[in-house]
């Protein structure tokens, strides 16, 4: 009796018809478990390769008045403000603030106040990560507090108002997200809400 003769009585088995089927499953998934990767991988890497390729880009930036802007786009919540503010619950925190402090969630985008040279991108004193430009005519910025690893300029990169710096958040001497604005002129802390009402660009 030929095979094709012994394969045609097994199927009028129900044990034949069984064996029959299960064989079929068994080549059916080795053939899905080896063509799957080979189907996957590609798109895989074609689509990490576009995410990768994707610009960073801000949807909103700041308001801006001749060559300056705010350091932060649309709304804000202000917080301490310059001068003699202690803050409760925090032993580390300075009661005389020497800064403009400016809330937004977490992880918004900080952005150059006005044009200048990058003097520092990375941990600050008490500023935490932070980033200070040089404005020329002894005018210096403080962007303090900003998330680690989101620095987007170097030291010496020339920038403009509304040119992204990093992403808020509280690191250094913080007690929650927030930017801490800083103007210093030759050398003095002052007060950021007159300098800025000067250039236009009135702070809450």
């Amino acid at each position: 009796m030929g095979a094709p003769v012994i394969a045609a009585a097994a199927l009028n088995t129900r044990t034949g018809r069984k064996i029959l089927v299960g064989a079929l499953l068994v080549v059916l998934l080795g053939t899905g478990f080896i063509l799957t990767p080979l189907i996957a991988i590609p798109f895989a890497i074609s689509g990490a390769s576009a995410t990768a390729q994707q610009p960073v880009t801000d949807t909103e930036l700041p308001a801006v008045s001749g060559e300056w802007g705010y350091p932060l786009a649309g709304d804000y919540s202000k917080g301490r403000g310059f001068g003699y503010h202690p803050v409760e619950g925090c032993s580390y925190c300075k009661s005389d603030h020497r800064g403009y402090d400016m809330d937004q969630p977490c992880g918004a985008t900080v952005f150059a106040a006005g044009p200048g040279r990058v003097t520092v991108a990375a941990a600050y004193f008490d500023y935490g990560n932070a980033v200070v430009i040089d404005h020329g005519g002894g005018v210096i910025t403080i962007y303090g507090h900003m998330q680690w690893e989101s620095l987007r300029v170097g030291v010496g990169d020339e920038v403009a108002a509304g040119t992204p710096l990093g992403a808020e958040g509280s690191t250094g001497r913080s007690s929650g997200c927030h930017l801490h604005f800083e103007v210093r002129n030759s050398g003095v802390r002052i007060d950021p809400e007159p300098f800025m009402a000067n250039l236009g660009l009135p702070l809450k």
